[in-house]
């Protein structure tokens, strides 16, 4: 077995890290019958989500409130 990979160090910036991204992964949900997200803030989470994924979440990150 392998070390885990991710979460990666976080950067102060990711010029990877994009809105294509977001709406690449976001079409994957849709390819795999995922209702598609629509609104803002479901885009939001879905963003924060792919970055808490990569970076891990800060702490004191409250994504809900």
């Amino acid at each position: 077995m392998t070390d885990r990979i991710y979460p990666l160090p976080r950067p102060d910036d990711d010029p990877k890290f994009t809105y294509g991204l977001l709406f690449d992964v976001r079409q994957v949900l849709i390819d795999h019958g995922y209702p598609a997200p629509e609104h803002g803030r479901d885009l939001v989470n879905l963003q924060l989500a792919i970055l808490d994924f990569l970076y891990g979440q800060r702490s004191g990150d409250d994504h809900d409130g």
